[in-house]
């Protein structure tokens, strides 16, 4: 038989090695791509692991190229908050059956991303697109905007070609020739238009709204509400932050955009609206025109309710 001593020392040894394994567990994993401004900036400023590390919670944070992979390791379980994505993305990933939540919204940015020729091109209209390689990120809110153009000047999108490719990719291609066109966001767009001199042929506006949605898994968001409420305040506080402060933000952000000038990012940045909101359902309409447009296009495999989705809604801080 075991003696009193024996067992109170075993206690105390399963203890002492059981409270850091369940600390561990504690943990936030955000994933991020370069235009994911605002939490590019609260990651830089290591304000939000400071506040989360005081709740016992250990943040560490995944960069994807994009918004699509960004939203597929979401829904595998690779990591429990994506940063903002454009309003197409999570369309494609409800198509995919992801089981994730939206938890906050960037307001309306349609100037923030732009169908871009060479200064020089023969490409004067929309029409003049038929028949052309076209450079843009697939599912990406520029997916949805190039179809939308192309909707607009009596176009189908089989009436062009296609070269998905990532921004970085899609620079070169515009620059070298390879493509006639690129359609992409900013900073991408700032960037090109001062350094490569490109044409804007049309922004979003009245064609897409561009609005960036930021998600959570569900089943993160139905655990860790505190969490999320966290995230959702700190986004508000750095949206006021980086509009009362260009200057010092942009600073912050060239170089992890490349060394990009600070004109360059400041002019980037005042086309995006970062006035953070909560998600509602009626916020969801156009959603339902991009995953129609989509459908439409062969590009999603069913048709999908847009509002047949989880939402989450902050409190007071």
């Amino acid at each position: 038989m075991l003696s009193l001593k024996t067992v109170r020392g075993a206690l105390w040894v399963a203890a002492l090695f059981s409270f850091p394994l369940h600390a561990a567990e504690q943990s936030l994993r955000i994933g991020y791509q370069k235009s994911s401004t605002l939490l590019t900036l609260i990651k830089q400023r290591g304000e939000l692991e400071k506040t989360l590390a005081s709740q016992g919670i250990k943040v560490s944070w995944h960069e994807f190229s994009s918004g699509l992979p960004l939203l597929e390791a979401l829904n595998l379980n690779n990591v429990d908050l994506s940063a903002d994505v454009a309003d197409t993305v999570p369309v494609f990933a409800q198509a995919a059956d992801a089981n994730l939540t939206y938890f906050a919204r960037e307001t309306p940015s349609p100037y923030a991303q732009a169908i871009l020729v060479p200064a020089e091109s023969s490409v004067k209209s929309l029409q003049d697109l038929k028949g052309k390689k076209i450079a843009v990120t697939k599912a990406a809110g520029s997916h949805y905007l190039l179809i939308a153009a192309l909707n607009k000047a009596g176009l189908k999108f089989s009436d062009v070609s296609p070269a998905w490719l990532t921004p970085a990719d899609g620079h070169a291609a515009l620059e070298n020739g390879s493509v006639a066109a690129w359609v992409t966001w900013e900073p991408y767009v700032t960037s090109a238009k001062v350094e490569q001199h490109a044409r804007v042929l049309t922004s979003g506006n009245g064609l897409a709204s561009y609005q960036r949605y930021y998600l959570a898994s569900t089943d993160y968001a139905k655990a860790h509400p505190a969490v999320l409420n966290t995230v959702y305040h700190a986004l508000e506080s750095q949206a006021g932050w980086l509009k009362s402060h260009p200057v010092e933000a942009a600073k912050m952000l060239s170089p992890l955009w490349g060394k990009l000038p600070l004109s360059t990012i400041e002019r980037a940045n005042a086309q995006r609206s970062y006035q953070i909101e909560p998600v509602t359902m009626g916020d969801l309409k156009e959603q339902q025109k991009i995953a129609d447009a989509f459908y439409q296009a062969k590009l999603l495999p069913k048709p999908i309710d847009a509002q047949a989705v989880n939402t989450w809604q902050p409190t007071s801080p």
